[in-house]
């Protein structure tokens, strides 16, 4: 008999220590009866208590909304941390360092832009992203299959293909899902200009009015295609190079049992890839522009 064993959606959830609270609400809640002791012990000869009682009762309730309140599914606590880091984060931002203002300027100069440090440092001429001090990565393309069609037999198999590569790991790996906008004017000018050399005339109407179509399709809605990618690192580089794509190959061959297709992206669909993910609203880049340089 086969047991179901329910598995929480949200995987990487905190446990729960103490009442229902994680150890990072008891610390918030510790830390705050520590202060509120530390301060009843130091004020409370000098202090009438009604006057530490106003002072207490804002410090107990910022702590406890610290730690039990929650921000678009991230911990108050964290949410707090991360805008005081953007806070003191610089806002802008070069990628060579910029010139100092001239001395005759009498307005009083803002801050000064920083260095961008981006975390890719080149892509190679093997496809692979140089990550400098933290490796290399390989990325591939992955084909989508309809599970919901599939029967109970080929679902079985595909979850069977998909636990055996995730078993087979030995390394780090990312599942990318995005989407990306979709050019039809390629598509809509290859069937105009088609369309009077079709051999009958129902023909060449049928491909214009489809190319009028896609026309007023792109023109009212935004197309999105979804993209799945394949992301593998090594820790260093050198000859982990060669071990990443390896890896891809490994994978490639043991998804293609659930009708999966891995398709290493090659260094030209790098370079767009990463373009695309610092302006999504760029038109793609010509085949041979060198985005970010870069060779081992």
């Amino acid at each position: 008999m086969n047991d179901i064993v329910r598995i929480p959606a949200d995987v990487e959830a905190p446990d729960k220590i103490i009442g229902g609270f994680t150890a990072r609400q008891i610390i918030i809640f510790g830390g705050t009866g520590v202060l509120l002791y530390g301060g009843y012990l130091l004020l409370a000869d000098h202090v009438p208590p009604l006057a530490l009682a106003v002072f207490a009762v804002p410090i107990a309730v910022a702590g406890i909304v610290l730690a039990i309140g929650r921000h678009d599914g991230i911990s108050l606590d964290r949410y707090v941390l991360a805008a005081l880091r953007h806070r003191r984060a610089a806002k802008h931002m070069t990628r060579s360092a910029a010139p100092a203002p001239p001395t005759w300027i009498a307005a009083r100069p803002g801050p000064s832009p920083s260095p961008l440090r981006l975390p890719a440092r080149g892509v190679t001429e093997h496809g692979l992203i140089d990550l400098g001090p933290d490796g290399v990565a390989a990325v591939a393309e992955v084909s989508t299959v309809n599970f919901a069609l599939r029967t109970a037999e080929e679902q079985d198999a595909l979850v069977s293909a998909f636990a055996r590569w995730l078993n087979a790991l030995s390394g780090q790996v990312q599942v990318l899902v995005r989407a990306e906008r979709i050019d039809l004017s390629a598509a809509i000018a290859d069937l105009r200009n088609s369309a009077p050399a079709l051999p009958h005339p129902a023909l060449s109407h049928a491909a214009a009015e489809h190319a009028a179509f896609l026309t007023d399709l792109s023109a009212r809605h935004d197309l999105l295609r979804r993209q799945v990618l394949l992301i593998v690192r090594e820790p260093a580089a050198g000859p982990h190079g060669s071990t990443a794509l390896r890896r891809l190959d490994e994978a490639a061959r043991v998804l293609s049992a659930g009708g999966l297709v891995v398709r290493p992206l090659p260094a030209t669909a790098v370079h767009a890839l990463l373009t695309s993910c610092f302006d999504p609203t760029a038109p793609p880049l010509p085949d041979g522009d060198d985005v970010i340089g870069g060779s081992r």
